[in-house]
């Protein structure tokens, strides 16, 4: 203490010359010591805002394919670029300039760094897939944005995805997988090699130090789920399910002594503890050893060696694992499934709000999913796919209130119902092809569901309403619907969209507002001439049971006109003159249904739908009774 004292003695007796001298070297130290801290700084790869493309690569991505070697691998850093390589800091949906080149691929490989310049309150949110899934993907992100969500990152599994998703502005890495481009469907190698990289992916990102919302591609977020998932933060692991039959009827975590659908691994919160990273681990290697295993069995397997006890007395938690792991099982009621959104409904009935819908229990393959997300207005597709060329056409379908409430439900009353309305929508598909127009299915009622196995008419315990409004693909064949048949064996396609599409936000003005609305009456009464003299958005009576030319003849008048409804179409149209176009016709919307399924005292047990079920006096809702008889009816 006594030199400073000395010091500051000098100092106040000294000339101001003095005075001054000292204040220029005192700063002089200080600005010095600045620059030497900011080179310093500035050389940790952690601190500055761009990255390269070695920096903290993940120990895991060299067995990130199926077919590695599992012994141990010695990694070799090369030198640092002295370019900038992350895009991402810029918003999303924030277009990268054309006259620009994109950057090599090794700039998009997974880094610490790459996930960390995307993390938001150390939660990344990730999702992967192939091309095949682009407008999935789309759709996946366009739904967090538009939550305010920018915390997010996309894998893509080959390089036209890559390469399409960062000329869009979406962040993504690459995930070195060389996986085809194509739709590999459910249950194929390719499908169980995509499940695998899942798995790889976990095993990589935790290591880093982030939380991690793992997601599907086929499920799509309808709220905010962090301050959800922020409620629980001493859980390792907060899975989905595919439990149809609600635990809790609030937004509370599943009681999980009462869960016995299986954990659905399409949705699932991860936090970087030891717990999680070992379980992570264990699984990868599980499914590396065995490539017969699906990689949501092997996560069931592993997850429930040990379950129980409680963690404690309130948060739902439960020990697992190993002992150590603490899980959550979200509730099936707001992180919905296919069944708890689109047939059960369960949110609405527990006037709760959703947070996510996962496109499972459904029919129709990839193109189900995607009808199924239309109908309820939750796809992101493309302006031109709501203005089709030749226009819209719609119709009021018609169902008798015994038909739908009458008696009670049964195989026998479901399919009375469900004839019903194919017999109308039959008769739309033919005029729809007609006039070389997009029909637009109606909405579609069952008083049974549909499953995989035997059941008794709806799930005991579920709160399935009898009767529902229920998915397309529950009675039609979806992807055969939409997929291009062969001219010459079945004419013409049939385009069609979902129930919803004239409701939708995104329908253009210029075809909402052009629009014709068409009223059957008898043909002789009053105003009943099948004239085409009408203004566009007036009301054209047309006859009952016209032919061909009377179809052609009025409506050529009307080929700019965006939308005709009809105000019903039973009995609407006799048929086509030409038998070659009629027989075709008939090949091609036999195909368009599929079965019910399941009986529970016969097999099989499933049920076929008839389209031409009213051509045959001696029709019934019956399973096949022979092994011979097991085949559609066409």
């Amino acid at each position: 203490m006594a030199w400073r004292n000395g010091c500051y003695d000098e100092v106040g007796h000294s000339k101001p010359l003095f005075l001054t001298i000292y204040t220029v070297v005192i700063i002089g130290i200080v600005i010095s010591s600045f620059y030497i801290f900011s080179a310093i700084y500035s050389s940790n790869p952690l601190a500055s805002s761009s990255f390269s493309s070695i920096s903290y690569d993940s120990p895991h991505l060299t067995d990130a394919k199926l077919n590695i070697s599992q012994s141990a691998t010695v990694h070799t850093v090369p030198a640092p670029s002295v370019r900038p390589q992350n895009v991402w800091l810029k918003p999303i949906w924030d277009v990268p300039p054309h006259d620009k080149k994109m950057p090599p691929l090794e700039d998009f490989r997974l880094t610490k760094t790459l996930v960390q310049e995307r993390v938001k309150d150390n939660v990344i949110i990730v999702t992967f897939g192939n091309y095949a899934f682009m407008d999935f993907i789309l759709t996946w992100v366009k739904q967090l944005t538009d939550l305010g969500l920018s915390n997010l990152l996309v894998g893509a599994m080959d390089t036209e995805l890559l390469e399409a998703l960062y000329w869009k502005g979406v962040p993504v890495f690459d995930m070195g997988s060389h996986m085809s481009t194509v739709d590999v469907g459910w249950g194929s190698p390719t499908f169980h090699k995509m499940g695998r990289e899942k798995v790889i992916l976990i095993d990589s990102i935790l290591p880093y130090g982030f939380e991690l919302l793992m997601c599907d591609t086929d499920m799509v977020w309808l709220k905010n789920p962090l301050p959800y998932l922020a409620r629980y933060p001493t859980a390792d692991v907060l899975t989905s399910s595919d439990q149809v039959i609600p635990t809790v009827v609030d937004d509370s975590l599943e009681i999980w002594q009462e869960v016995s659908g299986a954990f659905n691994i399409g949705i699932f919160h991860w936090r970087p503890t030891e717990s999680a990273k070992k379980l992570a681990k264990q699984w990868k290697e599980m499914l590396l050893a065995d490539d017969k295993i699906w990689d949501q069995n092997g996560f069931n397997d592993i997850v429930r060696r040990q379950i129980g006890p409680s963690v404690d007395d309130d948060s739902g938690l439960v020990f697992a694992f190993d002992g150590n792991l603490k899980l959550g099982i979200l509730p099936a009621s707001i992180f919905c499934s296919g069944h708890t959104y689109f047939v059960q409904a369960m949110y609405q009935q527990l006037r709760l709000e959703p947070y996510a819908v996962h496109t499972t229990f459904q029919y129709g393959a990839t193109e189900g999913k995607r009808h199924r997300l239309r109908e309820a207005m939750l796809f992101r597709d493309p302006s031109e796919y709501y203005n089709p060329p030749g226009g819209f056409f719609s119709f009021k379908p018609y169902i008798p209130k015994r038909l739908l409430l009458s008696g009670e439900h049964t195989v026998e009353s479901h399919f009375a119902l469900i004839n019903y309305q194919m017999k109308q929508i039959r008769t739309a598909l033919a005029i729809a092809s007609l006039l070389n127009r997009t029909l637009v299915m109606p909405p579609l009622w069952c008083r049974i569901d549909r499953l995989w196995y035997p059941h008794p008419g709806v799930l005991e315990g579920s709160m399935t309403r009898q009767p529902f409004l229920c998915p397309l693909d529950h009675v039609f064949e979806v992807n055969v619907m939409l997929k291009k048949l062969p001219e010459e064996e079945f004419g013409p396609g049939i385009d069609i969209r979902e129930y919803s599409i004239l409701d939708n936000p995104s329908l253009q003005p210029e075809v909402r507002n052009s629009w014709l609305d068409v009223k059957l009456c008898r043909e002789g009464s009053q105003d009943c001439d099948a004239s085409n003299d009408t203004t566009v958005g007036g009301l054209l009576k047309f006859p009952k049971r016209s032919n061909e030319e009377t179809f052609m003849k009025v409506f050529s008048s009307f080929k700019d006109v965006k939308v005709i409804k009809f105000s019903s179409v039973q009995d609407a149209f006799m048929g086509f003159s030409n038998k070659d176009r009629e027989n075709k016709f008939r090949n091609r919307v036999k195909r368009y249904v599929g079965i019910w399924c399941c009986t529970v005292d016969h097999d099989p047990g499933h049920i076929y739908y008839d389209m031409y079920w009213d051509e045959k006096p001696e029709w019934k809702a019956i399973p096949p009774q022979t092994r011979d008889d097991d085949h559609p009816p066409w």
